[in-house]
């Protein structure tokens, strides 16, 4: 049989494992639910600017959709399509 010193040593040894591995699987918890926030607020913050993106696509003011003085947008209400034609055929022909 093992004298009551080693058993001691034995059983502080296993106490101590079973401390360390608590104390490091909360750090590897922690951890990663750093990295998931981190991915989370990363992925909200591309949707954010994809959005702000299509609302200034969306809202553009006229002036940018114009060439030449001609709207190109034909969802405008002032689009007129025989002055686009003309003007596209004027590109073509330059």
């Amino acid at each position: 049989m093992a004298s009551q010193g080693v058993n001691v040593l034995r059983y502080s040894a296993l106490a101590a494992g079973v401390v360390y591995g608590f104390w490091h699987q909360a750090t590897l918890d922690a951890r990663a639910k750093k990295a998931e926030a981190e991915r989370e607020y990363r992925r909200k913050e591309k949707l954010i600017e994809q959005a702000k993106a299509e609302y200034r696509k969306r809202h553009a003011p006229a002036e940018s959709k114009t060439t030449g003085g001609v709207i190109t947008d034909p969802e405008d209400s002032r689009f007129d399509l025989e002055a686009f034609l003309q003007a596209k055929a004027a590109e073509t022909a330059k």
